[in-house]
């Protein structure tokens, strides 16, 4: 029997961590599978893609402009249609797994699905809590991106699941840090940089309360590169706190690594994570780094804190005391970086991708 097509379900792409594993997931799948096609209302990213992936996606711009829960309810209907065409192939979900997962079980089509951030950020809720513990565990597989979340989704859901780490592309970063910034960096100054969608899942109003506490202490810059929501609160913070000659909010960035590179302390203040794409890409870079405690992620990462600082989540005070902790203890920062770049092998890019191959063709 020929090999079945592999669809890959992503309704919104954004530009963050789990795009860039979409990305190097799928084109590396190319090598292996014959016919894989991506359903996405997303239609700006299609360039991202190996030529070899068919897009779909609804002709018009317009889609794009749907908040998340429309481009889900489109986008089921576009994976619908491509099923009823033909049931011949397997459902690879990166992004709104309740609902592919119930459409494919309804429908008797094989689903994987890949969950990317900790169960901490909606188990409150009792009726995702519901979904998580009833639905999630009709998908065939799923793929959680660290040790931490594994042990999470068994003991909340008593969910079996397979951890594979993020594949990291560390001669494309090094290679676009060197790229010189349009941003002209100091000298003399400390620099901090912060790379996240303004959310609150991220937290950055953490980051500048800890700064206005030091804001007479220290010489230095901080740069918040990012998008979302949460900017005009986080501008009228930066105005009412008299930051703007010290704080510095950026534009999303295509290429963050020469910012990153350039810059001193990498600080991430998130509240839940899976596994933070931006901390193994400041660790390729042997950046220092301070980030909360989250789940998950950030302890895995850092090694329990041998290679960076941890701190409690939206604790700003102790977070303003490490950064000055940090400034002045260079060559234990220099170190801790050390300790993580060494570590990176956990997250061979050639390794991890073949785990993802090997899961799927199972079901081809």
């Amino acid at each position: 029997m020929s090999q079945k097509r592999l669809i890959i379900f992503i309704p919104s792409i954004e530009g963050g961590g789990v795009e860039k594993n979409l990305f190097i997931i799928s084109n590396f799948l190319t090598k292996k599978v014959d016919d894989i096609s991506v359903i996405s209302i997303s239609r700006r990213f299609k360039n991202q893609f190996n030529k070899k992936i068919k897009f779909i996606s609804p002709k018009l711009n317009f889609w794009d402009s749907l908040g998340r829960r429309k481009k889900f309810i489109v986008s089921l209907f576009l994976l619908l249609k491509e099923i009823l065409k033909n049931r011949h192939l397997i459902v690879f979900c990166f992004q709104g797994n309740i609902y592919c997962t119930l459409l494919c079980k309804l429908m008797r089509i094989k689903i994987i699905v890949r969950s990317n951030s900790a169960p901490d950020g909606w188990s409150k809720n009792i009726f995702k809590y519901f979904c998580f513990k009833y639905i999630f565990k009709l998908a065939d597989e799923i793929i959680v991106n660290s040790i931490d979340f594994k042990k999470k989704f068994k003991s909340k859901f008593n969910l079996k699941t397979i951890c594979i780490y993020n594949p990291l592309n560390k001669k494309e970063i090094i290679k676009k840090s060197k790229i010189k910034p349009k941003y002209l960096f100091k000298k003399k100054k400390i620099y901090l940089i912060n790379v996240a969608r303004f959310t609150d899942q991220k937290d950055q109003i953490t980051l500048l309360k800890a700064i206005n506490i030091i804001k007479e202490k220290l010489n230095f810059c901080l740069l918040i590169v990012g998008y979302g929501k949460k900017k005009s609160f986080l501008l009228n913070y930066i105005q009412k706190n008299n930051l703007n000659k010290s704080v510095k909010i950026l534009p999303y960035q295509h290429n963050p690594y020469n910012l990153i590179k350039l810059s001193d302390i990498f600080i991430l203040t998130s509240i839940y994570e899976g596994l933070p794409n931006v901390l193994l890409e400041a660790q390729v870079l042997k950046k220092f780094i301070i980030s909360s405690d989250c789940p998950t992620g950030p302890r895995e990462i850092l090694l329990n804190g041998k290679a960076g600082y941890l701190f409690k989540m939206r604790d700003y005070k102790n977070l303003a005391e490490l950064i000055i902790k940090a400034s002045k203890n260079i060559n234990q920062t220099n170190k801790k970086a050390m300790v993580g770049y060494k570590n990176l092998h956990r997250f061979d890019y050639k390794v991890n991708l073949n785990k993802y191959y090997n899961i799927i063709n199972r079901f081809l």
